[in-house]
């Protein structure tokens, strides 16, 4: 499944667009940058709070192929300007990280 195809189905929004045909193969979940560095999955959905600066780093590094800001966390400007210049897909839904990792996993059996 593509980012794209993941924000329709699951009606998150759209915050950035970076390569919307990005595969998506799962998903991890946390909130502290530097457990989420070093474990995350290449191509996963990283379900976060975190929209700061660095999570777009820590983004970029774990090679994820989009952040998912669940209950509606707020996106810094920065992080906004970084993730558009490294072309980091970022979305937005209302729902927690649980309900959502549940619905992206029923989508991908």
């Amino acid at each position: 499944m593509t980012v794209k195809e993941l924000a329709e189905r699951l009606e998150l929004k759209i915050l950035v667009e970076g390569d919307l045909g990005r595969e998506v193969t799962g998903c991890y979940i946390g909130d502290l940058l530097s457990w989420v560095m070093g474990r995350a999955p290449e191509d996963s959905a990283w379900l976060t709070v975190m929209g700061n600066i660095n999570s777009i780093a820590v983004a970029t590094l774990a090679d994820v192929s989009c952040i998912v800001l669940v209950e509606n966390a707020a996106l810094d400007e920065n992080a906004r300007q970084k993730a558009e210049m490294h072309e980091v897909n970022i979305l937005l839904t209302q729902e927690n990280s649980y309900h959502l990792a549940v619905k992206l996993h029923e989508l991908l059996q």
